[in-house]
């Protein structure tokens, strides 16, 4: 079995991977369409992988397009890990058309989970007025709404809306998620709702956070009717898409403090434009589709793939194997 990868992950994994797949032949990008083999140069038309990894680093080193154009371009392709929690990506429908399974990745979840938090806290605790209190030298008291006594609504239950309620559960606060299937178990949760149901809790949601995929369901979900209903003083956090917000209905929304804070982490265009209205609203905060941006990716990048690649040698269910569906597709099943 041939498995393509990048150098960069090969040189991370190399010493475990003989206990995973001890049979494979691995073949490594290198740079525009060159490729080694045990450190050697490979031709192109050698290059026929079953397995190929689109692991985090593809992008640092630019040898995404060269993997995909390689998966593309080849007939042996069965399986491939993805470096992305979403499959919205018009490239990952064009894998799935050809037939190779896709396993998503669930190591970004931690950074953005944290990202999550850590925003929401510093809007509930005054942070900032204690700062400008501190530069006044003024000794006044700073009372805030306990975290614990909020509401909050999760657009999204995968592997990102999992890590969000783990670490906010604890503090106490009142947990809805909204899911494709409300039927199916909400382990954290204290409701499971569909996304028709929304619009019945946005007048009692403290914290709503956006981590949903973006299809023709959610596309443009947030609309002017989402804000009107949308509790006043609430905090919309979007760590999913920008396609999810209607942007216009947001501004107006702020204008009426419905809601009260943005934070936003992806937009519609990006990047967001240097004379986005975004920059300088004071109710919004904006970062560069970064959430993301943990130093512990790569690493549970790797554990995901090694683990993933023993259950494929083993014919056991994939981690965050993509549904077909989930791009528009209906494939024939698998002999």
């Amino acid at each position: 079995m041939q498995i393509l990868m990048t150098k960069a992950a090969y040189g991370r994994i190399a010493d475990r991977l003989p206990a995973v797949a001890p049979h494979a032949e691995v073949v490594t990008a290198v740079s525009a369409d060159a490729y080694e083999h045990n450190g050697r140069p490979i031709a192109v038309e050698d290059v026929d992988p079953e397995v190929v990894w689109l692991s985090l680093d593809s992008f640092a080193t630019g040898t995404l397009g060269q993997l995909f154009g390689r998966l593309m371009k080849t007939e042996a392709p069965r399986w491939t890990q993805i470096m992305a929690a979403g499959i919205d990506n018009p490239m990952f429908r064009s894998i799935m058309e050809k037939g190779v399974r896709i396993s998503k990745s669930s190591a970004q979840a931690t950074p953005i989970a944290e990202y999550v938090v850590a925003h929401a806290l510093s809007l509930q605790v005054p942070i900032e007025a204690q700062a400008a209190l501190q530069k006044k030298h003024e000794w006044k008291n700073t009372p805030y709404r306990e975290l614990g006594r909020t509401r909050w609504v999760l657009v999204g239950f995968g592997n990102i809306g999992h890590e969000i309620a783990r670490r906010i559960k604890p503090f106490g606060v009142d947990l809805t998620v909204v899911r494709r299937n409300p039927a199916a178990e909400g382990d954290l949760a204290d409701r499971v709702i569909g996304l028709s149901e929304l619009a019945g809790v946005l007048p009692d949601t403290d914290v709503i956070v956006l981590a949903c995929a973006l299809n023709d369901e959610t596309r443009g979900m947030c609309d002017a009717a989402f804000f009107q209903a949308l509790k006043p003083g609430a905090i919309l956090i979007n760590i999913g898409r920008g396609g999810l917000v209607d942007e216009e209905a947001l501004r107006g929304g702020l204008d009426r403090d419905q809601p009260a804070h943005a934070v936003l982490d992806v937009f519609q265009t990006e990047p967001l434009p240097a004379d986005s209205w975004f920059w300088d609203h004071p109710k919004v905060r904006v970062s560069a589709h970064t959430s993301n941006s943990g130093d512990g990716n790569l690493a549970r990048g790797d554990d995901l793939f090694l683990e993933n690649l023993r259950r494929y040698l083993a014919k056991e269910p994939l981690l965050n194997e993509a549904d077909p569906s989930e791009v528009g597709l209906r494939l024939p099943e698998r002999a």
